[in-house]
């Protein structure tokens, strides 16, 4: 069995050496979970106005600051715009369909729908990835060939002429440089907001760059965009609480096979960025959203005896979403693994996805000795347990246990990585009596971060190429 350290880094087989896209793999598991629908209409798309006014809202119109001794309780009402939760994060690539069966294999997350050939759309082939266990969604975006979905060649756009792309703000030139540009990474973060078009005004009268203006997709869903950091865009999706869509209009539901594995991931806790300055971007991210400063780590408090990192988490209101930032300490001894995020990935980025589960140790273990949410001590055999998982397992100051663990680099690149993570206690009861968790419980406790980032530095030092010698 591998000592806790190198479980640390490798998490568990099912996590790690599955996630290189692997185009036999998912042709398996596409007929196993997928089965064929007829096509569906194209949905109509209408193009919202983009006029730019500062709207009048229920919320405060001044920017919070984002600094170090600023509590969490004191923030309610400074969001600029609703923010319900995260809504999904889409990856645009080369070839969707073995991007997505990699993920799906392993993470157990089953094909939830798809928008391609087969339903009517010639703009982009799309495959939806959603939890069993909650709200968690990876929408894998891929275009066509250049004479089929090309933006600027006329005679592909006329060939093209009457379908128009699903997820709306797609283009397949811009999808080429990016899958080129940066291998395996996320284009879109996306949240669930009460008014996209809403949203999109506020965010922009305080200062966010415009990526995509609000459109109307049909069926009550509207949809924005506006830059984030590098070429990543934050998205606000907006619809019915009663809707019946699949994921957005014109995305086709499919049905999953049981044989499909169920790891218990059910939801994303946090969307981490490598930037290389922190205080611009951090900045520039509360300036038009209004989230507060939750939490920050500085490199002089988990950094090692040779690299060190920045860090700060925004978040909104009710503090289950969570945007995070890191950012690289220079002069130290070896480069910060932020700066290996920065030089493979080729600028800003998000570096890594933070995915929540109710039974971590069931999870990478295989075993029903699970923790559960709501427990706030865990057991001797459990401690024990996540020592031989590597999984770390700290008490926050503020009340909640966290348990954490990393994956190594999810594609070739030493960019994108994943982490789960389970927090456990801190439940609250709403006016209806039902029971929930509190949004970031237990917060970023800093002994796990130290080991953490520890553990990721000793990754990092194996992919340093040895020295060549010339005969």
């Amino acid at each position: 069995m591998m000592n806790a350290h190198a479980r640390l880094v490798v998490a568990s087989s099912a996590f790690t050496h599955a996630l290189p896209p692997n185009p036999k793999l998912s042709s398996s598991i596409r007929s196993r979970c997928t089965p064929r629908r007829p096509s569906l209409p194209m949905p109509s798309l209408r193009q919202l106005p983009t006029t730019l006014q500062a709207t009048k809202t229920l919320h405060p119109t001044t920017t919070p600051v984002v600094t170090a001794d600023r509590a969490a309780g004191s923030f309610a009402g400074t969001d600029r715009f609703h923010v319900i939760d995260f809504h999904h994060v889409e990856f645009w690539c080369a070839d969707a369909t073995s991007a997505a069966g990699g993920f799906s294999f392993a993470l157990g997350v089953p094909l939830a729908a798809h928008s391609d050939l087969t339903t009517g759309n010639t703009a982009h082939a799309s495959h939806l990835l959603r939890s069993r266990s909650g709200p968690l969604a990876f929408p894998f975006t891929a275009p066509y060939a250049r004479h089929i979905s090309a933006d600027d060649d006329a005679d592909a756009t006329a060939a093209a002429s009457n379908c128009s792309p699903v997820v709306p703000s797609f283009s397949a030139d811009a999808a080429r440089r990016f899958a080129a540009n940066y291998g395996l990474a996320v284009r879109a973060v996306a949240v669930r907001v009460s008014d996209a078009a809403e949203a999109f005004r506020a965010s922009v009268a305080a200062g966010a760059r415009p990526a995509f203006s609000p459109a109307e997709l049909g069926r009550g869903f509207v949809f924005a965009e506006v830059e984030l950091y590098g070429d990543a865009v934050l998205r606000f999706v907006s619809y019915p609480a009663d809707t019946d869509v699949a994921f957005l209009p014109g995305f086709e539901s499919v049905v999953s096979s049981s044989e499909c594995p169920d790891y218990g991931l059910n939801r994303f806790d946090h969307i981490v960025g490598g930037v290389p300055d922190l205080a611009p971007v951090a900045a520039y991210i509360a300036g038009f959203t209004g989230f507060h400063e939750f939490d920050r780590v500085n490199g002089d408090e988990i950094g090692t005896a040779e690299s060190s990192l920045n860090g700060l988490v925004l978040a909104n209101s009710s503090e289950n979403v969570l945007l995070t930032l890191l950012g690289p300490v220079q002069g130290t001894k070896r480069r910060s693994q932020i700066q290996t995020f920065l030089d493979h990935h080729g600028g800003p980025g998000v570096q890594h996805l933070a995915m929540t589960s109710d039974y971590l140790l069931g999870a990478l273990g295989d075993t029903c000795a699970a923790a559960r949410r709501g427990v706030d001590v865990l057991s001797e055999a459990q401690i024990n347990e996540c020592q031989e998982l590597g999984v770390r397992v700290d008490r926050a100051d503020s009340g909640g246990v966290v348990l954490q663990t990393f994956t190594k680099a999810a594609g070739d690149r030493p960019t994108l990585l994943l982490e789960f993570i389970q927090r456990i206690g801190c439940v609250e009861i709403d006016e209806n009596g039902k029971e929930y968790q509190r949004g970031g419980c237990g917060g970023f406790a800093k002994d796990n971060v130290i080991h953490l980032v520890k553990s990721i530095e000793d990754y990092d030092k194996t992919l340093d190429a040895p020295v060549r010698v010339a005969s």
